[in-house]
């Protein structure tokens, strides 16, 4: 295999090639940079389909091509069986607002649901709404400390005839652990409930499959994969028919149409294909007439290994450093359970401090919670604190992990 490309895939990137020193960008896990193809998408759309969908002019059959492809492309990026099953709005959480008033309709007071102490809060915060309303029942399904993953053997004792939703991620937006989405699903179907997967965290570095990993619903958001201010969510056609959508009157009772509220975002949606299609040229020695979905593997695996090689080196770095304590998975031999997001604390210096001290050096991290405001206290940190985030994605270089090492190294020592 050829070495990977990094000079050609920085230079996709306008953010890359601007002002100089160019910063660091390594708040990914809360929104990436955007390739120049993706800009030139969503421009190409205001000037020629700037309309709503349905009509006969130009215009606005250029809009249905357009949110067409948009739902084709996310079919191919989570595997899903049919374009049918994907449902496009403003973002996650949104939508999953959204989806929770249906899934609703399906249950009854005492009915249980289970959330996360692992998840982001656009996860929990829709079932607690939506428990609260009914007079369901929440269950609190923790993440293991030691393995940093929710573990098989707390998910069976809270699983009961009576529960009805497991809500969980596949990647947390803390800690970067990858959940066994497909173990734990299967545990909840067999006891007759449904799973809704938060796949926010997963998707900028692996390639999900739905049909694989099991559930019933998978959301994730495109600004956090190099695209538009987007969320996606997969469901099974099956299960989006049966259930009952908040639309209006006139609205189509066709899917994805009865879930996607009003006017689309036809502009965005182009921005989305070209994301996908974007994330499709990173393949080595790639086939341009094989599949999408081929191109796409092809492509995830070769940036994956450049992004695990970052956060090896960040982390042996961190670990180095006096008083730190990185709060994920640490051991190099199971990195293949975690994505390149790393967390970390000092003893003494704020968290808030060190991303200051780092954003006056033009390194760009997150501090706080995060909305990972459960993970937080489950680990016993200060809720305004939070932790220290760095994220790596395919576009960051052994260079900018050196110097953000140092950085950090200057703010704590």
């Amino acid at each position: 295999m050829n070495p990977y490309p990094i000079a050609s895939v920085r230079s996709a990137f306008p953010a890359l090639s601007g002002a100089q020193p160019t910063p660091v960008y390594l708040d990914n896990p809360a929104g990436t940079l955007v390739p120049r193809m993706v800009v030139s998408a969503v421009a190409d759309a205001m000037e020629t389909a700037s309309s709503n969908l349905g009509a006969y002019f130009d215009a606005s059959r250029r809009a249905d091509e357009i949110w067409s492809e948009a739902h084709r492309a996310a079919a191919d990026l989570l595997g899903a069986a049919s374009e049918r099953e994907i449902i496009i709005g403003p973002n996650m959480t949104t939508l999953t607002m959204h989806l929770s008033r249906s899934i609703g309709r399906a249950l009854s007071p005492g009915d249980e649901i289970i959330v996360t102490r692992m998840d982001h809060e656009g996860d929990i915060s829709p079932w607690l709404l939506l428990a609260e309303d009914l007079g369901l029942v929440v269950k609190w399904l923790p993440f293991n400390t030691e393995t940093w993953r929710i573990e098989p053997e707390d998910l069976i004792p809270l699983l009961t005839p009576r529960t009805r939703l497991l809500a969980i991620n596949h990647a947390s937006n803390m800690t970067g652990s990858i959940n066994d989405i497909r173990t734990l699903s299967a545990l909840a179907k067999d006891a007759g409930a449904w799973v809704y997967v938060d796949g926010v965290q997963f998707v900028p570095h692996l390639l999900p499959d739905v049909q694989a990993l099991g559930c019933d619903f998978y959301a994730c958001s495109s600004y956090k994969f190099f695209g538009p201010h987007l969320g996606i969510v997969w469901g099974r056609e099956e299960l989006l028919s049966a259930l009952e959508p908040y639309k209006c009157r006139c609205t189509s009772d066709e899917l994805p149409v009865r879930f996607e509220t009003g006017t689309p975002q036809t502009e965005l949606l182009a921005g989305l294909t070209a994301t996908i299609d974007y994330l499709a040229t990173l393949g080595d020695d790639v086939d341009q007439l094989e599949a999408r979905r081929a191109r796409l593997a092809k492509g995830y695996g070769r940036f994956a290994d450049h992004e695990m090689g970052l956060s090896r080196k960040l982390i042996a770095g961190l670990e180095q450093l006096p008083g730190i304590t990185v709060h994920g998975i640490r051991n190099p031999n199971r990195f293949s359970w975690r994505v390149p997001t790393i967390s970390f604390t000092h003893a003494q210096v704020s968290t808030h401090q060190i991303a200051r001290t780092l954003a006056q050096q033009r390194i760009n991290v997150w501090s706080g919670h995060n909305y990972a405001l459960e993970p937080a206290r489950h680990l016993g940190l200060d809720e305004d604190e939070g932790v220290v985030r760095i994220g790596i994605a395919h576009y960051n270089t052994e260079e900018e992990i050196d110097r953000t090492l140092n950085a950090i190294k200057t703010a704590v020592c």
